[in-house]
Parts: structure tokens; sequence; C-alpha cells
């Protein structure tokens, strides 16, 4: 079932600069990568927009990228409107330099944020028309909280719900009230939330302790993506439960999040009475995803999810 939604992203692009290591060494260690590196395209931003754009939903992009970068080579996906893309006078496209661990498929990033760090409330400003036609606002943190205070408010304007990814959270200082108070949907992971609310998910007692801290703060609903385990959900009417994750073996976990948070959202109803089942679908695209290498070439088309699911139908 596809539901003819409109989505805006507002968030990062970046170009990624992924190289594969034996296993991640220690500090002063220097160790051979066998491997070459590869460049794709990534960003928390870039990659939920085409996670949502390859499962069907139009979706408009609020980014900023450097004086060179080419957009028509680099953001050609179906379904992706790269009109609302704003180039910095002073700033390269941002980077991210991605060490893959071959043991494990788990990665560290270094990020710099380049033309992402340069985007400002006014610059989102000049973009009301693509949130005010959209049905869900997805942001992260990847660029300045100021610009996400104002797409959400823009939206909540225009009575668009708005779905936060507090990723990367600040490791000082936390979130401030603005924009928790603006935010219906938030979608932490363990490490994440922790940042934020001082508890450690360890049980689902902690993540209820840890839903409860957000409903304070006037979000109506938590998931909170606990990894190999699935995720975790509560709305502030008690409905909460678990999706499972769909098993497969992790090859480069890079997106993972980023793909369950854009193709779930294609999913959604506006009411988010159907949660669990949308949950469900972003769970099987993000289980392709981890199956391959890079960001945003490992991410799955509709079709694709859709066989998944069918497969696993009971």
């Amino acid at each position: 079932m596809n539901m003819a939604k409109v989505i805006t992203v507002l968030g990062s692009t970046n170009i990624d600069k992924v190289v594969q290591v034996p296993r991640f060494g220690a500090s002063g260690e220097t160790l051979h990568t066998p491997n070459h590196i590869t460049e794709a395209m990534g960003g928390k931003g870039l990659n939920q927009g085409v996670a949502s754009a390859r499962s069907g939903a139009k979706t408009n992009m609020i980014t900023k990228v450097g004086m060179a970068f080419d957009v028509s080579k680099n953001m050609n996906v179906d379904n992706l409107m790269t009109d609302h893309v704003m180039r910095s006078d002073n700033e390269e496209t941002g980077q991210a330099y991605i060490t893959v661990s071959e043991e494990t498929g788990d990665n560290i990033i270094y990020i710099y944020g380049g033309a992402n760090a340069d985007m400002t409330a006014a610059d989102v400003r000049e973009h009301v028309e693509a949130i005010e036609e959209s049905d869900f606002v997805i942001a992260q943190l990847e660029t300045p909280i100021e610009t996400v205070v104002e797409a959400f408010k823009i939206a909540h304007e225009h009575g668009v719900k708005t779905i936060l990814n507090p990723a990367p959270m600040p490791e000082v200082g936390g979130l401030p009230e603005e924009l928790l108070s603006l935010t219906d949907v938030i979608v932490p992971n363990e490490h994440e939330t922790f940042l934020l609310t001082g508890v450690e998910v360890s049980d689902e007692k902690s993540m209820i302790h840890n839903a409860v801290y957000y409903f304070e703060h006037g979000i109506d609903t938590v998931i909170i993506t606990i990894g190999s385990n699935g995720s975790f959900y509560m709305r502030d009417n008690g409905e909460k439960g678990i999706v499972p994750a769909f098993k497969t073996k992790a090859v480069d976990t890079t997106a993972a999040g980023d793909t369950f948070i854009g193709a779930m959202t294609t999913r959604l109803e506006n009411d988010l009475s159907n949660l669990p089942d949308a949950m469900r679908y972003g769970s099987a695209a993000s289980s392709v995803t981890v199956s391959r290498a890079g960001a945003q070439p490992s991410i799955p088309v509709e079709t694709e999810v859709s066989a998944i699911l069918a497969a696993h139908a009971e």
C-alpha cells in the first residue's frame, strides 16, 4: 500500500569517504587497510530523504551544499525534489569520514559540517512552501539547531507533523525546550536518548522511563531504536510495544537508522494510528540497508521492502 504523501526533509548533505578496516585501531596504532576508499553520497538528511523518496513519497529536500556540488548527478533519485537545495558562498559540501570494521560491520564516523553548518533560520524561511504542502517534516541535528526550530515552527503553523531524529546529540546542554515542544515524534537511538534523559536503556521499564521524560516535555510519540533488537515505541495515550528487527547479516550499519525513519514516515497515517505497521515497514527497509555496503547506495526501493514483508507475512 503506497500512500500519496509529501514529506519534507530538512538536513545535511555529505560526501561520505568510507574505508573498510580489519578492526578498529587503538590510540597511536597504524593499520593497513586492504581496500581502497569509496566515496558515496550521505548525510543523515539526504539519507532520510532518499529512503523516503525510494519508498514512493514525493520528498522535498531542504539542504545546503558547496558551490562545486553537482546536484543533478549526486541527487538523481526518483521522487526526490531538489528545488530547495541551497548553495553556500563560503563553505564546501559537508564531508563524513567513515571507518567500517570488517569484523562486525560497525562504524565510526567523523563529520566536517561545511555547508550544512552554514545554514540559517532565514534560509529555512525561504522554503515555507515546501513545508506547507507536506504531511510530515523530518529533521536531524547535522544542521544548526536554529534551522530545525524554524522548520518545526513553520510546520506547526501549517498543521504539519514533525519528526525529530536527535542525532548527533549535543554532548552537553541537551536540546532547547523550544525544540522539544515543537516535536511531535522523536526517534533517538539508545545512546542519544541516554544523553538527553540520563536514563540508560537496559529493559522495557527503562524505555518507558525515557518515554515519560519526552511526554513531560510536550512530545506525544517516542520511538527508541535499539539496533538488532528492533525499536520500542510509546505514545502518550499509553500505547506501547516493540517492533522486532528483521534478521540479516550486517555488512555495514551506516544509514540504517536513517533508512528506518525515512521509509517508516512514508507509511505513517497523519494521526499515527498505524504506527507499529509503519515501523515494521521501516524495519524491513533498514534490514536491506545494513546487508549492503555504503550509505545511500544501500537504501532499498519500495519493491524490495515489500518483498521482505511478504516473505515474513504470517
